[in-house]
């Protein structure tokens, strides 16, 4: 069937990434069209407020209040959102009856020893079932966590099934460069290990606008103009994340800037530029075998100074996922997509190797619109 899916990442960069396939939920049988969509620039400062808000919520019984204003205005965008793809691609709603939102996560918290992992996304399915007359699925980690699991990350079906669909070799990984890096690696067959290896753009990011420079660094320019502080790179590799084994998973805020205060605007962009790339090395070491091929998609892969740092750091060779006719800026789309269809199956997209469950598993909740639509909002 075809199934449009939903992202936007912990990266905050006012958009929502929409894209369209056709899948059994196995194999990818067509790329339909993708659109990155701007956000009304409000909704981007009601985003930052509410991740604000769940940094000092940490799982408390009672929700932040802008947590609810956020959900709502997110939920419309994205509803308006699919509604301006359809109308500027010719899909009709029942072109593609199934949506998949993945809603914005504002906090994410793995499971520990003794306490069970908690997440939580921004995003009512049910109000976008109704808005767009189509199945929504949504909320796709809690089961995953309910169960043990990481909840994160979830793209390794996708990943393996584009593999496959390229002809890869076993022994190839895909690295995505988001507001955190994760890498998924395929050793031949159902074989694969993912989890998230460390910070990517969104620390970077964050130093950036702090120091009114703008919102990213810009094709690498202000790294590039910085050295690395080794010191204080090596402060920030004796994280004990990067030491543990996988599976495990992070939240945006798991590596603070403090590590780098005091640095100049030039030298912590460098500095952060390299924990990139080292932190990826790390995570590449503890796989079975260290990937023949990192194939490198999400926005990070369109900075240069993060691509060397992959170079001289992790000691790899990366890939851009467009060589082998990926669409680089549209896969965590497309996996939402993917995913729905998957969920909507009963198929697994989660794994002992990925996520950490017991045993392979679907997710995410159904919000259908020929129930939906007899009942009064």
């Amino acid at each position: 069937m075809w199934s449009i899916g939903l992202m936007t990442g912990t990266v905050l960069d006012g958009n929502v990434d929409v894209a369209a396939l056709r899948t059994d939920g196995e194999q990818v049988q067509e790329l339909g069209p993708w659109m990155l969509l701007p956000y009304p620039p409000e909704l981007r400062q009601l985003l930052v407020r509410a991740m604000a808000a769940a940094r000092e919520w940490q799982f408390a019984p009672t929700e932040p209040p802008v947590f609810r204003e956020a959900e709502l205005a997110l939920t419309l965008a994205q509803a308006e959102a699919v509604v301006e793809f359809r109308c500027r691609t010719g899909l009709a709603a029942n072109d593609t009856p199934l949506v998949g939102f993945h809603g914005q996560t504002v906090l994410h918290r793995a499971p520990e020893s003794g306490r069970p992992g908690a997440t939580r996304q921004l995003g009512d399915g049910e109000l976008m079932a109704r808005l767009l007359e189509a199945d929504v699925v949504y909320d796709f980690r809690s089961a995953d966590m309910r169960a043990g699991g990481q909840g994160a990350p979830l793209a390794a079906s996708y990943h393996l099934a584009l593999l496959k669909q390229a002809g890869a070799s076993p022994n190839t990984a895909v690295l995505n460069l988001g507001g955190l890096a994760n890498v998924t690696w395929w050793g031949g067959g159902d074989q694969l290990i993912a989890f998230d290896t460390g910070p990517a753009n969104a620390p970077l990011n964050d130093w950036v606008v702090r120091h009114g420079l703008g919102e990213m660094d810009r094709d690498g320019f202000l790294a590039g103009q910085g050295s690395v502080d080794e010191e204080r790179l090596q402060r920030l590799l004796e994280h004990p994340y990067l030491a543990a084994p996988y599976p495990k998973s992070l939240d945006r805020n798991t590596f603070s800037l403090a590590a780098i205060e005091g640095l100049s605007p030039a030298d912590g962009a460098a500095t952060l530029t390299a924990f990139i790339g080292a932190a990826v090395g790390r995570g590449l070491d503890r796989l079975p075998q260290r990937p023949d091929s990192l194939i490198v998609c999400g926005g990070g892969r369109k900075n240069p100074a993060i691509l060397e740092s992959l170079r001289s750091r992790a000691a790899v060779v990366p890939v851009l996922a467009e060589n082998l006719g990926w669409r680089g800026d549209a896969i965590e789309a497309e996996c939402f997509a993917y995913l729905a269809v998957r969920s909507s199956l009963n198929l697994p997209f989660s794994f002992p190797h990925t996520t950490g469950v017991p045993v392979a598993s679907s997710g995410g909740r159904i919000a259908r619109w020929s129930t939906l639509c007899r009942s009064p909002l």
